[in-house]
């Protein structure tokens, strides 16, 4: 099917794109804009209707197969970014053949005819809903092509060693010493330190992709909303000495070190369902308060808690930051900000997340687990070498495991 949309968000702009995927649109261009279009130049032209009433004017591209985006012709109007005048050019652009596309329907085209493989499709989704720079910084390295490169290469040693096991196993009356010959032991462990340094540069991109969701619970009037505005640098929440103003979910998006952290302060425990971690705010003029207990007693034994004690400038007492009783307690002020940046810093910690400035790759959970699944075949596989059989079959499961990746 001829598949058209509108490429652009929702809403008013300078500029709107129209943009049109399918087979031998040449006829449809000359059609939409009454001339024909040279192959990848940008033209200025106006948009014409049924009738030859211009319907809007701007840029018109055509892309021949396959050199495309989605390795079809494409069409691309570059008109103004009104909706009304886009829904007129999307319009006439299924009164000449095209349908609706469905939702990633051009990414999907792009993957289906190899334009991408199934890391790079998923890139593209990551770099438009990347919350930091060094998110979206990352998801272009990977709709690049530099984590497939990475994959690829893995798989590429992976096939060259299984070559020469299953050579010794096909030609067994040869009574070749395998082992010493292929030097199979030193291949494979410099498989696995290839393989361990981009499971750990996958880890970190996980917790880029995702950030960290953090809950913010505990009594009234303990400096919740205070505490959400110092780690927002901004008023986000209101303030007042009287108990319980906060009487709704409040959420902000804050950067720390280039990872995004979701701040949440809840009335109900319900909020802390998708947390990553909670912070357990209390008074730090009565430390370890029978209610704050009671709130500690009813959280998921399974979440990351940090009690934070606020208010440390009427209490007269440091900031600092220690472990007691398997928890983190943390001392701060959030009215002076005294102590808030060894929170900051221990929420980077609980996520896992290190800003090493070296090219990471946006990953998600199926990446981290094939990668891991992969590296325990190889780790299965060390133990197989004086058993060849078991040696290559393992060796198969690693590949596969990569393999899923790209798709």
């Amino acid at each position: 099917d001829v598949i058209a949309a509108i490429a652009t968000a929702p809403g008013r702009g300078g500029i709107g794109v129209v943009r049109v995927s399918g087979k031998n649109l040449a006829a449809m261009a000359q059609a939409l804009t009454g001339k024909e279009l040279p192959p990848r130049v940008a033209t200025f032209s106006s948009f014409y209707s049924a009738d030859k009433r211009a319907l809007d004017q701007g840029l018109a591209l055509f892309f021949p197969a396959p050199h495309s985006f989605t390795g079809e012709d494409v069409i691309e109007l570059q008109g103004h970014g009104g909706n009304a005048v886009l829904q007129l050019l999307l319009h006439r652009c299924l009164e000449l053949g095209a349908r609706i596309a469905q939702p990633g329907e051009f990414t999907r085209r792009a993957f289906l005819n190899d334009k991408l493989d199934l890391l790079q499709a998923e890139s593209v989704a990551d770099l438009i809903e990347a919350n930091t720079a060094e998110a979206a910084q990352s998801a272009m390295r990977s709709l690049s092509g530099e984590f497939s490169q990475k994959i690829n290469t893995l798989v590429s040693k992976l096939i060259h060693l299984r070559t020469l096991v299953e050579a010794t196993l096909d030609f067994p009356e040869e009574e070749i010493d395998f082992i010493k010959i292929t030097d199979a032991s030193n291949r494979l462990t410099e498989l696995q330190t290839q393989l361990n340094a981009l499971l750990t540069n996958a880890k970190q991109g996980q917790v880029l992709r995702e950030g960290l969701q953090v809950v913010l619970i505990g009594q009234p009037n303990v400096g919740k909303s205070s505490l959400l505005n110092k780690l927002s640098g901004e008023e986000v929440a209101i303030v007042t000495p009287i108990a319980g103003t906060t009487r709704d979910t409040i959420k902000n998006l804050i950067i720390i070190n280039g990872l995004a952290i979701h701040l949440i302060i809840a009335r109900t425990l319900a909020a802390i369902d998708k947390a990553g971690v909670a912070l357990l705010v209390g008074d730090a003029l009565h430390t370890d308060h029978p209610a704050d207990v009671a709130i500690l007693a009813r959280l998921p034994a399974t979440l990351p808690v940090v009690r934070v004690h606020n208010k440390i400038d009427l209490a007269k007492v440091s900031p600092r930051a220690e472990s007691r009783d398997e928890d983190t307690h943390i001392y701060l002020s959030a009215k002076t900000g005294a102590g808030v940046d060894l929170l900051r810093e221990h929420l980077l910690k609980i996520a896992g997340w290190q800003n090493t400035g070296e090219g990471i790759y946006l990953a998600r959970q199926r990446h981290v687990t094939a990668l891991t699944q992969a590296a325990g075949h190889l780790q299965t596989a060390a133990s197989k070498l004086n058993t060849p059989e078991l040696f290559a079959e393992e060796l198969r499961l690693a590949q596969s495991r990569l393999s899923e990746i790209t798709g």
